[in-house]
């Protein structure tokens, strides 16, 4: 199986593009449907050299599991034929077996600390083709609301989405907040809900066998894994909205986000609220057009809804809030309240969150403490980077001010690191070298200013969001 020649992969790419869009078809066509006959796609050597390819270039390529391999060694060493050869012979005879998932625990934004499970190079390429195949058919039932890990969809359209309903009655809202969620999914709910859909019970049994596949803890002691689904697995995303979509489904069915206008204005006045949720992966808010007492009874509704799926809502992190009051969700703050220079009408803005801001300006700082030994490029190109794509992710909103804190914030700090590393430098004399026109450079770089970012209103898609797998609507 050789895959050197990019031509080989383009044209495995094409067979299985082709393949993921019947299946999704068929799966729109029949909500009723379940496959019977998938497990030979898995082992499929398109899919297998597709599946290889995106682990290849994930970021997290360099990182081996608890055998050691990374994808480095496999393509230097082992060769990615006979790795690829060899592995699909052990799934075509189903002597697979996963091994487990190397733990390490990574710092979250709150300070605490969270599990990321790293699977072995061989298991990720087969969790890769698992997912090529499951993907398009369980993207066919996945709702509007739900955004994240999925194709096309981003946080900016779930944040969009917030700020259009906020706009247009919607103005109480519940943020849910699950308790370790992708560890506490219960394996039995979870795989009911797959086979909905996978009637191939060799399918189901590679998944099963991922999810029970083990822990190897940091001290090097074995750990089962009754439930959840380690976060880290190339699988655990799809598999986590799987069971989750539960949410969804309960809202729309029952918060009448399917009626028209003129249905919900009924309902409306028959004294019953509509309610929308917005989901990106374990996080969501419920928005609701009612009042606070329908806020708290959608919260205990939900409650009753996670409870068969192994889950259940933190009483301290779920809140009930009015838009009026604001509230924070994916690094935003969302609140309504007067436009500056008028007292009359008011608008939902969605700003970064101060937790956003502290946390980049807490890894300007981490760079520019840095030892000087250095080359001043490398700390601006460290810099950059941060700055760039944080900025690029805030664009949407109304961001101007808090861009200018955050490049002075930078802009200061690089100085105070330039002065420290030439402490007998006088001032003009730097500021000829280093910083003409007040802008900070070593003659190839310059220190990216989030200001010059435009700042630009993020469309709302809504519903019109179309998959890899069917045609872009009008």
């Amino acid at each position: 199986m050789n895959i050197g020649d990019p031509d080989r992969v383009l044209t495995a790419s094409a067979r299985v593009l082709e393949i993921q869009t019947k299946l999704h078809r068929w799966a729109k066509d029949g909500p009723a449907r379940r496959f019977d006959d998938l497990f030979n796609l898995v082992a499929d050597p398109a899919f297998l050299i597709v599946a290889w390819d995106r682990v290849r270039n994930n970021k997290g390529a360099r990182t081996a599991g608890v055998d050691g391999f990374s994808a480095y060694y496999v393509e230097q060493v082992r060769g990615v034929g006979a790795f690829l050869a060899d592995l699909r012979e052990q799934v075509r005879s189903m002597t697979f077996r996963p091994l487990p998932v190397r733990e390490r625990m990574i710092p979250k934004a709150n300070g605490k600390r969270r599990a990321l499970g790293i699977p072995t190079v061989r298991d990720r390429v087969v969790q890769a083709a698992l997912k090529l195949v499951l993907e398009p058919i369980f993207e066919a039932d996945f709702l509007p609301c739900s955004y994240g890990f999925r194709p096309n969809r981003r946080a900016q359209d779930a944040i969009a989405e917030i700020h259009f309903l906020a706009s247009r009655s919607y103005e109480w809202v519940l943020e849910g907040d699950i308790e370790a969620c992708f560890d506490r999914i219960d394996h039995v709910a979870l795989m009911a809900r797959v086979r909905e859909r996978i009637g191939d019970k060799r399918v189901l049994a590679l998944v099963k066998a991922f999810l029970k596949a083990g822990i190897l803890t940091q001290d090097s002691g074995l750990k089962a894994s009754d439930t959840g689904t380690p976060q880290g697995g190339i699988l655990s995303p799809l598999l986590a909205n799987i069971a989750l979509s539960v949410l969804d489904e309960h809202v729309v069915q029952n918060g009448g986000a399917m009626l028209t206008v003129t249905d919900r204005a009924r309902r409306k006045r028959h004294g019953l609220p509509n309610y929308r949720i917005v989901r990106y992966a374990d996080d969501f808010v419920v928005m609701i057009d009612g009042t606070r007492d329908d806020a708290e009874r959608i919260r205990e509704q939900l409650a009753d809804v996670l409870a068969p799926m192994g889950l259940r809502l933190s009483p301290e992190k779920t809140t009930v809030c009015h838009i009026d009051e604001g509230f924070e969700f994916l690094g935003w703050r969302i609140q309504r309240h007067l436009r500056r220079g008028q007292s009359e009408r008011r608008f939902v803005y969605t700003y970064p969150s101060k937790k956003s801001v502290a946390s980049v300006t807490s890894k300007v700082r981490d760079i520019t403490r840095q030892t000087q030994n250095q080359p001043l490029g490398n700390v601006i190109a460290q810099l950059n980077a941060l700055l760039r794509g944080w900025s690029m992710y805030f664009r949407h909103g109304a961001s101007s001010r808090t861009f200018s804190y955050v490049g002075s914030f930078a802009w200061n700090r690089l100085v105070r690191w330039i002065t420290r590393k030439h402490p007998r430098t006088g001032w003009r004399r730097m500021r000829r070298m280093f910083f003409p026109d007040w802008q900070i450079t070593d003659g190839e770089r310059t220190l990216f200013n989030p200001e010059t970012i435009k700042i630009v209103r993020y469309r709302y898609r809504g519903a019109d969001i179309p998959t890899p797998w069917e045609p872009r609507m009008a």
